[in-house]
């Protein structure tokens, strides 16, 4: 149990819990969870802010619960809740609409199956309360939905509570197994050294996100991985020859984006070299989109806004990446006055035409659901998007090489 909660919130499954207020989201996800996760009440509207819990949920496996607010609340608070609610669609690889079955479908319910359906996320319906009304099961309402799971539940006497997760676990998208981390860039045998620099800026005791998917990615692939900072990557170079011939041993590089232009200079031209920021874009489905964007920066003007997206929240350092070292780089690089604004965690502005490009981190932190809504976002309102690796290659004057192991991306 113990390995399965350190699952980092990104690689889980998110199944988000939608509906009115007292259709029993709160009291069903208590009992799935078979745990006090939420605060009921008898009272509407108890549920005033997001629920996440991350847990082993069987049969399903590691996952991040999430219960939200009453989608039909009113007023100004209630317009917050729902705003909220509609953020959290944007990460939720399953939706659970809960009904109250005494009551029966409301507006509000169609109009989250209408989302539901826009954002293309699997979703079924839970007819809770079955165990108040002998004709709770709705069966009037289950022809509107197709092929649509839906299952009668009672929250309270836990019945059907086992054929909902069953249900569930059936909706959870299948694994591809080509969809790895490193992709096809290391082939099973093949050296590949990691440069992973330790600042002020570094977490205590660890590696981070994309360094220890890199790692895993390689061990399970049988390939060699070898750890150093940027300051011992040139003896590691050197040491990594074939006796006799002088021939490197080293398959790739590959680099934090922050150590991109020293790394550069150390590793010859032959051997190829790329950043764990582009990696993770190309995992995550949006290097395209940030090849296509990052040339927006050489079309910067005075006075034009910047967007610093990140998916994480954490301490800010001196130093920070997001917030000191990109933004002085493209004042630099641009030689203009740029007004530069940052977002972080779960926020992200749903209007972004008052920027002139959005940067965003590699999105370890954030589900690829999340990543892909934010591009998508940017790119319906004519906003060109990019990430940092992209961005620190372009400005760094190494964006060709580092693209060269992506042979099906052209650089506009």
């Amino acid at each position: 149990m113990a390995e399965m909660n350190q699952v980092a919130s990104a690689n889980r499954v998110h199944i988000g819990f939608f509906g009115c207020r007292n259709a029993g989201k709160s009291s069903l996800v208590n009992a799935i969870t078979d745990q006090e996760l939420a605060v009921v009440s008898d009272v509407a509207g108890t549920t005033t802010d997001p629920v996440t819990k991350s847990m082993e949920l069987l049969p399903l496996g590691p996952v991040v619960i999430i219960d939200t607010p009453g989608f039909d609340d009113e007023g100004q608070l209630g317009d917050k809740r729902v705003k909220k609610t509609r953020q959290i669609l944007n990460r939720a690889d399953i939706a659970v609409l809960v009904i109250d079955g005494s009551r029966g479908m409301a507006e509000d319910d169609r109009l989250l199956v209408s989302i539901f359906k826009e954002k293309e996320i699997p979703y079924m319906i839970v007819l809770n309360k079955n165990d108040k009304d002998a004709d709770t099961a709705g069966l009037g309402d289950k022809q509107d939905f197709g092929d649509v799971p839906v299952v009668s539940v009672s929250a309270r006497t836990r019945s059907g509570i086992k054929e909902l997760k069953e249900t569930l676990a059936r909706l959870v998208p299948e694994e591809d197994e080509n969809h790895t981390f490193l992709g096809n860039l290391v082939n099973p045998g093949e050296t590949v050294v990691l440069v992973c620099p330790i600042d002020s800026a570094a977490p205590k005791g660890r590696l981070i996100m994309p360094q220890q998917m890199a790692v895993r990615d390689l061990l399970d692939r049988g390939s060699i991985a070898v750890v150093v900072k940027e300051s011992e990557l040139e003896i590691t170079l050197a040491n990594l020859k074939k006796p006799g011939t002088g021939e490197s041993l080293v398959s790739m590089v590959i680099t934090d984006s922050q150590a991109f232009k020293a790394v550069s200079a150390a590793v010859p031209d032959e051997i190829p070299l790329t950043s764990f920021s582009i990696v993770m874009a190309k995992y995550k489905g949006f290097l395209e989109t940030a090849i296509k964007g990052v040339a927006a920066i050489k079309n910067l003007k005075d006075g034009d806004k910047v967007l610093m997206a990140e998916g994480c929240t954490h301490h800010r350092q001196c130093g920070d990446i997001g917030t000191v070292k990109i933004p002085a780089l493209l004042k630099k690089y641009t030689g203009k006055d740029l007004v530069i604004e940052t977002c972080s965690g779960r926020e992200f502005p749903e209007e972004l035409t008052d920027y002139s490009i959005i940067i965003h981190c590699g999105g370890c932190m954030i589900t690829e659901r999340d990543v892909q809504y934010r591009m998508k976002c940017a790119m319906d309102q004519g906003v060109p998007f990019t990430n940092y690796g992209t961005a620190i290659a372009l400005m760094t004057g190494i964006l060709e090489r580092s693209l060269r192991s992506f042979p099906e991306y052209t650089l506009l």
